[in-house]
């Protein structure tokens, strides 16, 4: 019988015995992972709203999850809650995309002072433009802002310093920016805080080449202070909630989704130690035998998280018994959360999403209100192309899963 390269592949390469005929719950895009997480090796998380779901895991499954933003003693762990510690390694509310995460790098080590620092709300208030939701009313005077921004960048570079491994999600390519500096905000201005205005601020759809340069030029920032950390990336599966392009939103999801993917296979090619996680694949490729989606289309569902992270964990955390029983007494150790009457399902499916400031509702309320005419008026992107007037950018779906969560307001992806 004749032989070919094709003869002698092993199961995962054949998609009748990798796919057709996997068990309901059992598809497993992971060949082998390139490294595993000790249970003494430190952990940061970051990106956007699904990112959540993976620091909720490796908290609860007792992983040396790396904390360095946390409430001042006196706040109690409710107040911490709606103040969104916790959610990630710091406190910098959700990361859509490559651009957010290497500018972050920046400001925390003081390389770049964007020009538009705060916003103004009203005669007492003010805004943090790149964390816009992250303190629910606003922060009561500048000089607040300001020390806040000092203690959560001081924690932002302690997480890059110590951290062994960063796991990092990539939800969008769309963003907005100034026209003056460059800097990137994680909401169009005037979504959530300050003004919007086409003549300081304009829409831009990174490409692949975009997102690869900013991750690798953040890959090596990352490595000069911290030189053998590892990272993991991964895609959100959840959809855009609106495009400021002119075309439908599904096109727009598409070519986001896909271009950040292809960006994650040259950067995990290229790169020693930056392994690829397919979370994207199991929920939003379509080939398990359930529907991970819920009826909205965007939000993922409590089975559809389920199985992204027994993947992760089955590939990506090292088990063995005395790490089991450390990571026994960890659990043991952390924290006990106030008692809550919430479903523990709704509970653990809570995002504090940016994007969800996107939504529908919000937009055509938005749309009652009299705006400046300036931001009735359609921008344009950097090809020139117009685009959406006044909305941001913002995947919803992650976020729609945590629809009761104030913080869940916002971009997702």
């Amino acid at each position: 019988m004749k032989t070919h390269p094709y003869s002698k592949r092993p199961d995962y390469a054949l998609w009748r015995r990798a796919v057709a005929d996997v068990a309901p719950g059992e598809l497993d895009p992971v060949v082998e992972a390139p490294f595993r997480l000790g249970v003494r090796e430190k952990v940061a998380t970051a990106g956007s709203c699904f990112a959540q779901h993976i620091g909720r895991y490796l908290r609860s499954s007792g992983c040396n999850y790396l904390l360095t933003e946390e409430p001042h003693s006196f706040i109690s762990p409710q107040a911490a809650e709606t103040l969104n510690y916790g959610l990630y390694t710091a406190r910098y509310g959700n990361i859509y995309t490559s651009r957010q995460l290497l500018q972050l790098f920046e400001r925390a080590y003081g390389r770049f002072t964007p020009k538009e620092n705060a916003w103004r709300e009203g005669a007492a208030h003010v805004v943090d433009p790149f964390r816009p939701q992250i303190q629910p009313g606003a922060f009561n005077s500048a000089r607040e802002l300001e020390y806040d921004r000092e203690r959560h960048f001081d924690a932002v570079r302690r997480a890059f310093e110590t951290l062994d491994v960063f796991v990092f999600t990539l939800g969008l390519t769309e963003l907005w920016r100034s026209r003056e500096d460059g800097a990137a905000f994680p909401l169009c201005p005037g979504v959530s805080g300050g003004e919007y205005s086409s003549a300081r601020h304009e829409f831009v759809n990174l490409g692949v080449d975009d997102v690869v340069s900013d991750m690798t030029a953040f890959i090596e920032r990352l490595r000069g202070v911290n030189p053998g950390a590892r990272i993991i990336l991964t895609v959100s599966p959840v959809p855009l909630v609106a495009t400021a392009e002119p075309r439908h939103v599904l096109m727009s999801t598409m070519y986001s989704k896909s271009a950040l993917r292809v960006a994650c296979d040259m950067l995990a090619r290229a790169q020693d130690q930056v392994a690829y996680f397919p979370s994207y694949e199991i929920v939003a490729g379509g080939y398990a035998s359930t529907d991970y989606f819920a009826p909205d289309r965007r939000s993922v569902t409590q089975e559809g998280v389920a199985h992204v992270m027994r993947v992760f964990d089955r590939h990506f955390i090292k088990r063995n018994t005395a790490g089991e029983a450390l990571r026994g007494a960890l659990r043991a150790l952390a924290p006990s959360r106030a008692v809550s009457t919430e479903d523990p399902i709704a509970a653990a499916m809570r995002l504090m999403c940016d994007e969800e400031a996107l939504s529908l509702e919000r937009i055509e309320a938005s749309g009652r209100d009299d705006a400046p005419a300036e931001a009735q008026s359609a921008t344009q992107n950097g090809s020139g192309e117009e685009s959406a007037p006044q909305e941001p950018l913002a995947n919803k779906a992650e976020c729609e899963a945590d629809a009761g969560d104030p913080q869940n307001q916002r971009l997702v992806d």
